[in-house]
């Protein structure tokens, strides 16, 4: 497994209708980033994360 750049984190508990993961990564891909958005199982987060060329 490599290791990946976190750019943001966010709890898995949210509100409800609420994607503050997805808002981030649409933002940093509107900058031009490649990013992508995984949950983190061990630690109940969303994560955003540089995506992997």
């Amino acid at each position: 497994m490599t290791a990946r750049e976190i750019l943001a984190d966010f709890p898995a508990g949210g509100p409800r209708g609420s994607w503050p993961a997805e808002e981030k990564a649409a933002e940093l891909t509107a900058q031009g980033q490649s990013v992508t958005v995984t949950m983190d199982l061990d630690s109940d987060q969303f994560l955003v994360v540089r995506a992997e060329s």
